[in-house]
């Protein structure tokens, strides 16, 4: 008997949507992401740091989201965790919407700098692809009361989202820090997509 034939139909069901869902998503962020453009200016230089608030604000929202489900305070703890998820979506609208209009903002430091600076935005990458059906699944299984997957789930998925969150605002200030005119010239590729957060 396969591992798929002993779940429930809802699971099963959730599961091929979230794939689905999912596949979609990273699909079309990478579609953006890849594509060249022709270094519009919109006025909308300002989303990076306003991204970097929303990274900001998810991270916060997780922290109190932890701290309350410890505490046993369910209502606060869902409310946290939905607020985290809005404030990455956010985000994610928000850095989609940038980076179709000015592409990719060079990094322009050097040395060790940006050995680290690569190393962080990378990892950022690699693991903000898990994010979407990851935070999915687990509100499914919160909202279904599996509560023992839940748990099993989120003992490795929150620390990811975390990271992810902190991160994002780490770049912003990587990248910034590295070369302030960048602020009034965005749109310059490097080698490397997302390197906006």
């Amino acid at each position: 008997m396969t591992a798929s034939s002993t779940l429930p139909r809802s699971d099963r069901l959730f599961f091929t949507f979230n794939a689905v869902l999912s596949s979609a998503a990273i699909a079309f962020i990478a579609f953006i992401l890849l594509r060249k453009t022709e270094g519009a200016h919109a006025g909308l230089e300002f989303l990076p740091a306003l991204n970097a608030c929303f990274n900001g604000l998810a991270a916060l929202c997780l922290v109190l989201g932890y701290v309350a489900i410890r505490k046993r305070r369910i209502f606060l703890h869902r409310t946290c965790m939905l607020s985290a998820f809005a404030l990455s979506a956010l985000f994610l609208v928000g850095y989609l919407v940038y980076h179709s209009l000015y592409g990719d903002t060079k990094y322009t430091g050097t040395g060790a700098l940006r050995a680290i600076y690569f190393a962080v935005l990378i990892s950022h990458i690699v693991l903000s692809i898990t994010v979407v059906p990851a935070a999915l699944t687990s509100f499914y299984l919160a909202f279904t009361r599996s509560f023992e997957r839940h748990r099993r789930l989120n003992r490795v998925f929150l620390p990811v989202w975390l990271y992810v969150s902190v991160t994002g605002v780490l770049l912003f200030f990587m990248l910034r820090g590295s070369a302030p005119e960048s602020l009034a010239a965005p749109g310059q590729a490097d080698s490397l997509p997302a390197q906006n957060p």
